[in-house]
């Protein structure tokens, strides 16, 4: 891998760490407010954990492989 790919790879975890965050942000307003759409609160942490999941296969990108 070149170091432009993983500095490209680098900055689409920077944006999903970033998404991450937002919707963190956003279930917690939702689940304040008395009555809040389950459905909507759902979509939003079930897109929180395709994020996770995005970001930690990028990451393995970045690892070396190891020879065992």
């Amino acid at each position: 891998m070149d170091e432009v790919e993983e500095s490209e790879i680098r900055a689409r975890i920077a944006a999903l760490e970033e998404e991450h965050r937002d919707l963190d942000q956003m279930i917690a307003r939702v689940s304040e407010s008395a009555p809040f759409d389950q459905l909507q609160l759902i979509r939003m942490k079930k897109r929180k954990l395709a994020i996770k999941d995005q970001m930690a296969r990028l990451s393995g990108f970045l690892l070396p492989d190891i020879i065992a």
